[in-house]
């Protein structure tokens, strides 16, 4: 395939940025997006050009580092799968691609596609853990009974990857989706029980601090998101600040 990239590039926060154009030749539909990002690389570093800076670690759509905002879409066209599973089977020969960063005010742009999500980080230091004394007294995991419902409920929320799709996907830039999946993990579990009323509270405020917006409810988070996460989660976090608050 030959396919017209127009990729954002810009050299730092600061700089104001632009779509730049880029020919691509032969590309294989089998190739993995990040796989023809690399091919165009190569080119302009043979060419004595600035490659295009973009993240990425595992490439096997675990880590959620490879986010990249493809014809106005997280993650691209495909759907259930990170950008580096993306395939170029999804494109057609003479494709114009457009290729963004993640936009959100709380998403600031490092370089060209790459931004700074340290914000969910934060969140996620604010509450999504459980204190449990190890020393010494060590239980095995399977010495407290869960409903099997339960279980996988909780389950489906832990496969959040945090990277991002669902604040990139809302016209909010919200990240409520990915804040319920943390809650609910723990709301679920009777590990989590001790520590709820502290957790919500605290994850929700140090959401609202890093410059996220509310829920829109239109569900965009939800269709985007890579891990298929539901917005079930964000009903049940309500349920939990809703306590929290009260019990304050």
């Amino acid at each position: 395939m030959n396919l017209t990239l127009k990729i954002w590039r810009q050299k730092n926060a600061n700089d104001k940025g632009g779509l730049v154009d880029y020919k691509v030749n032969d590309v294989s539909p089998d190739m993995s997006f990040l796989e023809m990002l690399d091919v165009l690389n190569e080119d302009l570093i043979n060419k004595g050009e600035e490659p295009i800076a973009f993240d990425h670690d595992c490439r096997e759509g675990i880590c959620g580092m490879c986010s990249l905002y493809i014809n106005g879409e997280a993650h691209g066209p495909d759907r259930g799968v990170t950008t580096c599973q993306l395939h170029m089977r999804m494109f057609k020969d003479g494709d114009t691609i457009y290729i963004e960063p993640f936009r959100a005010a709380a998403f600031p742009v490092i370089k060209d596609l790459v931004v700074d999500r340290t914000s969910m980080d934060r969140i996620q230091h604010a509450g999504g853990f459980i204190s449990v004394n190890t020393s010494g007294n060590t239980i095995d995991a399977n010495a407290i009974p869960i409903n099997k419902h339960d279980a996988d409920t909780a389950f489906d929320a832990a496969t959040c990857i945090g990277c991002g799709a669902c604040v990139a996907s809302c016209k909010n830039s919200s990240a409520m989706l990915f804040v319920s999946a943390k809650v609910s993990q723990f709301a679920l579990l009777p590990q989590g029980k001790i520590e709820a009323t502290d957790r919500v509270l605290n994850m929700v405020k140090q959401m609202d601090e890093e410059g996220f917006g509310n829920c829109t409810n239109t569900g965009a988070c939800e269709v985007e998101c890579p891990k298929g996460i539901s917005l079930e989660n964000i009903a049940r976090m309500n349920r939990e600040y809703l306590k929290a608050s009260l019990k304050g």
